[in-house]
């Protein structure tokens, strides 16, 4: 009987009309899918010929026709101990198991490289770390063994081992260390050619009722794997997942878990293939008497897996599980046979060993098809290489890949190499190819090069988009004598109303806001002379509405070298800067310790000048190459010469903004540790909010609300506030590639414009006291609107601005303080310099920037970005 049974089986007229749009090459949806996976017999053997002409055109795009891989491996069972209590698992042990068979908690640093040197020696190119979820959340003698051996986590352990892997034996790492967070992913990318984890389900109930196979595994929630998924994507990860059927869900249930796994595919392109694999009952499980799923059931998956995946995606059956039943599954529509290993067992199905690879071969023939060898990242990924393979990796991969097809070398021998360069910094780093000549006064072409596939499917984030900021009905002058008391204390529905105000009411909701700055700081118009100094734009992020970044090969790429950064900072401190911004993409090539070296070359060339340098996104990638926590990092680089941070890459604190503006960003929860880790540091920082694009002015009201509590909170636990200020940033939508694929607004109204700089002013009022316009997006005549209306700083000089300029704005790349000074008369408020932290400079620096008028000399004619 079918494992999946439970469902009424369908009509014979459902079953033809599901089978004929599958002929027809028709989109299946989800009720045709689950007919289909419940085809048999004839209707099977009629569903397989459809589902393997899909493969055969999706193998002949990829230019390996009739080809089945395979990839030789070892797998190294890193710990067996769990958080999780799932129903049918046989790999995971419990502590007194482990003593009983006088076996440690973890394997240990020699027996890694004893298993996977064994696989050297085979011709094994893949290292398949396979191990339990987190075991030290639930098990003290998981966290005394990490302990006693200097490990933070698992994930820490799972890093150092991967590279000990990579230096001594040369096989690449594929993990698989269960559920993973996007910072998870961020460190372990670079030591790692591929990742993976069983989707299994999406059905919930198996994993909220009682009796459950996933009843008490909090790592086996649906949402959470699916978040997983998503997250891999975000970051560029080549993934394995997959499905697990027979474990008790409907053939619906196991359709939708197909669906939500394309969802994911198509929109970040990062699912490298996926494994249909059958539940075999297991002694000692709570399932032992649950049946096997069948071997048809097993074959019609793997055909509708063919059918709604497509003919791109790599599909799997483990041969090992499929009863002799080859033919079957490749009929079915199967290009691959997973990971297959000369050396060790299958940890997971010990009972079913693997075929030899010489019988795997034969059986593939038989069928029609050669078998080849891969490396565990599949070839579509190690022809592109970055973003998805991170450049330490390239000489591990180039040893083994076959350049033109990208598919394992069968001669190739694992040996060990050298993870990355020694990390003695930036100049150390010996790429000098990076540094190119470019005008950044212009552009060489309208769009980065790999324009189609960085941002992912834009189709398939069409569904999230907001088109316009709502509206609320509450009574507006209600909300402005609500200010009055309480500006900080109005509702949410009040801020909308406020919001969404235009004529009088509008005007009533600046002079409001401009009275409440009067009172907090008074009618000066600060700014401060500073040099801004991207240090590279070449960046792999993909975020969807930026201009700036770019791919290293593409004509508008650069890098600074330190001693050009050297040079811009002593150019701006002849010019009388006090401070000096510096930020830059997340340039795959450079060292977690580059960061390092470039503030202390800002420091070594002038002491006195504040960094106010690396955004919450840099910090991310800084700790995560390093394998550094977030505080012991922002330590370092405090050491270094950063004197405070720029509160950028917040843009709207809004996941489900954050995901479709810039998909593989940090999300909120990562900003918010990097900021009040920072603060809890004495490390000060800045807020910003980029708006105007997918966004909704409830979105508005959340993010400043939700700085304002971040500020109350640091003022409760360090005693001084952490945020300096707070920056409102326009979106500059021309060059925005969100907006050049039409699913983002033209940027603001000057009414927009005006309300939201008055609101930061009220919903911040007590909290931050300075709010800033940005000259750069806004242009002298809306500066000065929202001068009248509640901002209090201009921001600065800032002698070389690259980003906004790349996206499209047109107000130049510096202002002089005359410029300055004739942007503020006339509204009659003195223009007063600051320093970073809102102090007065000395005579001697305010003496050097009138001299100069705040602006070096070598930037006042176009300046060419030399390497």
């Amino acid at each position: 009987m079918d494992s999946a049974s439970a469902s009424a089986p369908p009509t014979a007229s459902a079953m033809r009309r599901a089978l004929a749009r599958a002929r027809d090459a028709k989109a299946l949806d989800v009720d045709e899918a689950t007919v289909l996976l419940q085809a048999r017999g004839t209707d099977l053997e009629t569903l397989s010929e459809h589902a393997s002409r899909v493969r055969d055109a999706g193998l002949a795009a990829a230019g390996r026709p009739g080809i089945i891989t395979y990839s030789q491996s070892v797998f190294i069972p890193l710990t067996k101990l769990c958080r999780d209590r799932c129903g049918y698992c046989t790999f995971v042990t419990v502590p007194h198991q482990l003593r009983k068979n006088g076996e440690q908690p973890y394997l240990t640093p020699d027996e890694v490289l004893d298993i996977a040197r064994k696989g050297a020696e085979m011709g094994c190119k893949e290292a398949l770390f396979t191990l339990g979820d987190r075991p030290e959340d639930r098990w003290d003698v998981a966290r005394e063994w990490l302990d006693a051996h200097g490990y933070d986590d698992t994930l820490s352990y799972v890093r150092a081992m991967s590279i000990r892997v990579l230096e001594e034996t040369g096989l690449l790492p594929h993990l698989n260390p269960g559920v993973l967070h996007w910072q998870d992913f961020q460190r372990l990318k670079p030591v790692a050619a591929s990742m993976g984890m069983m989707l299994e389900t999406t059905a919930t109930r198996l994993f909220t009722e009682k009796g459950g196979p996933h009843y008490g595994s909090p790592d086996k929630d649906p949402a959470v794997r699916l978040q997983v998924l998503e997250d891999a994507g975000r970051t560029s990860v080549p993934f394995t997942t997959g499905i697990l059927i027979g474990i008790g869900e409907t053939y619906a249930e196991r359709a939708d878990s197909l669906f939500a796994i394309r969802k994911v595919s198509r929109t970040y392109g990062n699912i490298q293939e996926i494994i249909v694999q059958n539940f075999r009952a297991k002694p000692s499980t709570k399932m032992r008497a649950t049946p096997d799923a069948n071997l048809e059931e097993l074959a019609a998956t793997i055909a509708v897996s063919r059918l709604v995946l497509g003919p791109s995606m790599r599909i799997q059956a483990p041969p090992n599980l499929i009863g002799g039943e080859y033919e079957l599954m490749i009929n079915a529509g199967i290009d691959d046979w997973g990971g297959v290993s000369p050396v060790t067992p299958d940890h997971v199905n010990p009972e079913r060993a693997w075929p030899q690879i010489d019988e795997l071969s034969s059986r593939t023939k038989a069928a029609g098809f050669q078998l080849r060898e891969r490396l565990p990242v599949y070839p579509e990924y190690v022809k592109i290489g970055e973003p998805w393979l991170d450049p330490r990796l390239n000489a591990h991969i180039a040893a083994l890949a076959e350049p033109e097809t990208g598919l394992a070398r069968e001669d190739a021998m694992p040996k060990g190499i050298p993870w990355q360069e020694p990390d003695g910094g930036w100049q150390e780093s010996g790429r000098t190819d990076l540094h190119v000549e470019v005008d950044t006064t212009g552009r060489t072409g309208d769009r980065r090069s790999d324009f189609d596939s960085v941002y992912g499917d834009w189709n398939e984030i069409k569904g999230r988009i907001k088109s316009a900021p709502a509206r609320s009905d509450s009574d507006v002058l209600a909300a402005l004598r609500h200010a009055e008391k309480d500006p900080a204390g109005i509702t949410d529905d009040e801020a909308l109303a406020l919001l969404n105000s235009d004529g009088a009411d509008l005007d009533a909701l600046t002079n409001l806001a401009d009275g409440l700055r009067r009172d907090t700081v008074g009618d000066d118009v600060t700014f401060v002379v500073t040099r801004n100094i991207n240090f590279t734009n070449v960046c792999y992020t993909g975020c969807r509405f930026c201009a700036f970044a770019q791919r290293k090969t593409d004509a508008d790429a650069y890098t600074l070298s330190l001693s050009q950064v050297g040079d811009r900072v002593d150019q701006a401190w002849e010019a009388g800067a006090t401070e000096i911004c510096m930020q830059g993409g997340i340039h795959p090539d450079l060292p977690g310790t580059a960061y390092f070296d470039l503030a202390a070359e800002v420091k070594r060339r002038q002491p006195d000048i504040h960094l106010h340098s690396f955004s919450p996104m840099e910090v991310v990638n800084g700790a995560s190459r390093t394998n550094l926590s977030i505080q012991d990092w922002l330590s370092r680089a405090h050491d270094a010469g950063v004197d405070s941070l720029p509160g950028t890459a917040a843009e709207i604190l809004d996941d489900d903004v954050r995901w479709v503006l810039t998909k593989g960003k940090l999300p909120t929860s990562s900003w918010i540790e990097v900021v009040t880790t920072a603060h809890k540091l004495g490390i000060p920082t800045t807020s910003t909010m980029m708006y105007g694009h997918v966004d909704t002015a409830q979105h508005w009201v959340a993010h400043l609300k939700l700085l304002a509590e971040l500020q109350r909170q640091g003022l409760e636990k360090n005693g001084r506030r952490g945020f300096s200020e707070f920056v409102l940033l326009p979106f500059i939508h021309q060059s925005s590639p969100i907006y050049l694929a039409g699913l983002a607004r033209a940027g603001n109204t000057a009414r927009d414009n005006r309300a939201v700089h008055a609101m930061a002013r009220l919903l911040l009022h007590g909290m931050i006291d300075n709010i800033q316009c940005s000259w750069v997006k806004l242009g002298p005549d809306a500066c000065r609107a929202v001068l009248r209306g509640g901002v209090n700083d201009l921001g600065g000089t800032l002698m070389e601005e690259t980003i906004s300029r790349m996206a499209g704005a047109s107000n130049g790349s510096y202002k002089t303080i005359s410029e300055l000074e004739d942007l503020v008369e006339p509204i009659g408020r003195p223009l007063v310099q600051r320093t970073t932290s809102y102090g007065r400079p000395s005579v001697e620096r305010i003496a050097a920037g009138r001299a100069s008028d705040g602006v070096a000399s070598a930037v006042r004619q176009p300046l060419p970005i030399v390497g």
